[in-house]
């Protein structure tokens, strides 16, 4: 599958975009390129003070053009023709 990043997420990987095989949800795909690009990813999606049990990733993934936290969330399944697109957490005010 194609996994395209987006702003600090591109930074931390070093590419805009990455092909990405044998992972079957969110959760393994989060896992995966946190140990072969970055830890920092899984850090900035699911360990800061803003996950919690109504907000299970903070920043957006996009399975298809669909937000993970209106389909399955972490459990959402990946299949190798997906295009997923991973946002970090907006800021401003």
């Amino acid at each position: 599958m194609k996994v395209k990043f987006y702003a600090t997420f591109r930074e931390m990987v070093g590419r805009k975009e990455v092909e990405v095989h044998g992972v079957k949800t969110v959760g393994e795909l989060i896992d995966y390129l946190a140990e072969h690009y970055s830890p920092d990813i899984k850090r900035e999606l699911l360990e800061t003070p803003r996950v919690g049990p109504n907000k299970p990733i903070d920043g957006m993934i996009l399975v298809n053009g669909h937000n993970v936290l209106h389909l399955k969330g972490l459990d959402t399944e990946l299949k190798e023709e997906d295009e997923v697109h991973i946002f970090p957490p907006a800021g401003g005010g």
